[in-house]
């Protein structure tokens, strides 16, 4: 096993640089070896951020393929702008460095097909780095449902419904990539936060799988009215028509019958929530509340006297990952354990947790939602991206990582 995992790290806006700040701050057996960005103050500021937290200056280029030339990198780290990360992700892969991309969707189904095909030629592991599969609750709530408490799992609910009405109008100033999507897009644009955990919770590409979707759009007005009011009518974009619409929802059927509710939403004022719910024979989750509900769990006339707080399960059921993770005085949440997972999986050379298959299938249903919105809704068919395999794949790495089980057995508690 490796002591030191050598990265070289794409991509230095917002999240780039706190992601850069918690590694650096948190993992001794991380080195920073090169940094690339495409703006030369964001460049500059990453390496002084290594160069002041590590005594050393690591190389900085504007090209990301002069990091993956180099034979003192094991690996890539890219959170860069969504456009990108395929791009960087298959030229990582063939340049056979374990690959870790941040959230986002993709921008063609070919992309998701490239993205499988590389590895499948290369065998050189690509991970999404989707922290929320690392969350505190969903992780308790995989444990529940792995533990029987739901019952048989029927249908999921999530979104990503986040007041993003600032960011994005003032992306041109502020340099964000969202702008120029919501300016030419419209799609279920942002959806692993609450697809990751439900994909893991559905066993989907290990006995399962999604087989269509179909999408409805709102009209388009929360933008240009918060440009309007804050801004002024001088301002850049105070005429644009944006074309993502305000509020998307995504209806998704599996193999097994189950249905997914996925729903984005960010350009309302409305309080942060990724809306999860999971609904079982036995029992239902629902996160806005933290609440859960088992008919065989707790006692009274009505549902109301079942509903219970998830807090009241921790005691039993919190995930081993977290019961260590607290004892040993955890920091960086789940960004911190989501790394933590894709590192380990790279210093032991074994396959990522949240494999390719995993991220291909997450990312295309931004391309597939955006037919169907523009075909008025019609269904669309998702891709099998395991060829098939997914009623046969291959034994997943057992670790504390795993998502696919809970591996008690490998925790100290």
């Amino acid at each position: 096993m490796m002591d030191k995992v050598r990265v070289g790290w794409i991509g230095f806006g917002g999240r780039g640089h706190s992601l850069l700040n918690m590694v650096l701050d948190t993992m001794d057996d991380v080195e920073i070896i090169g940094v690339c960005e495409l703006y030369e103050d964001r460049l500059e500021d990453a390496r002084k951020t290594v160069e002041d937290k590590t005594g050393k200056s690591p190389i900085a280029v504007s090209d990301y393929r002069r990091l993956l030339e180099r034979d003192d990198i094991d690996a890539i780290i890219t959170p860069s702008s969504w456009e990108s990360h395929v791009d960087i992700c298959i030229d990582s892969m063939l340049a056979g460095k374990y690959v870790a991309t941040e959230v986002g969707g993709a921008y063609s189904i070919n992309q998701c097909w490239e993205l499988v095909r590389t590895y499948e030629r290369t065998k050189v592991p690509c991970m999404m780095l989707e922290n929320c599969c690392y969350g505190k609750e969903e992780m308790t709530v995989l444990n529940m449902i792995k533990k029987g408490l739901f019952g048989e799992i029927i249908h999921c609910e999530g979104g990503y419904r986040h007041d993003l009405r600032h960011e994005v109008a003032q992306g041109g100033e502020n340099r964000h990539y969202r702008l120029r999507n919501y300016a030419n897009r419209n799609a279920e644009i942002y959806q692993t936060h609450e697809l990751g955990p439900i994909a893991k919770y559905l066993n989907i590409n290990r006995g399962n799988r999604m087989l269509m979707l179909t999408s409805m759009s709102s009209k388009a007005a929360g933008l240009h009215e918060w440009i309007q009011k804050e801004k002024g009518p001088d301002y850049e974009n105070a005429n644009h028509h944006f074309t993502q619409g305000d509020v998307v929802t995504t209806m998704i059927k599996c193999a097994h019958g189950e249905t997914i509710l996925l729903t984005h939403d960010t350009t309302l004022p409305r309080p942060y929530s990724r809306a999860n719910m999971v609904q079982g024979t036995k029992g239902m989750w629902f996160e806005d509340t933290h609440g859960v509900l088992f008919e065989d769990k707790a006692e009274g006339p009505t549902w109301m006297h079942r509903y219970q707080n998830i807090n009241d399960y921790y005691d039993e059921y919190l995930h081993p990952m977290w019961r260590h993770y607290t004892a040993v005085g955890g920091h960086g949440g789940m960004d911190y354990l989501v790394m933590r997972a894709f590192i380990d999986a790279v210093k032991e050379q074994t396959q990522t947790p949240i494999d390719v298959y995993d991220t291909a299938s997450w990312m295309a249903i931004t391309p597939l939602s955006e037919d169907s919105i523009a075909c008025g809704s019609m269904p669309v068919a998702i891709p099998d991206f395991t060829n098939g395999k997914w009623t046969h794949r291959e034994p997943y790495v057992r670790s504390k990582w795993c998502l696919e089980e809970v591996c008690e057995d490998m925790f100290e508690l």
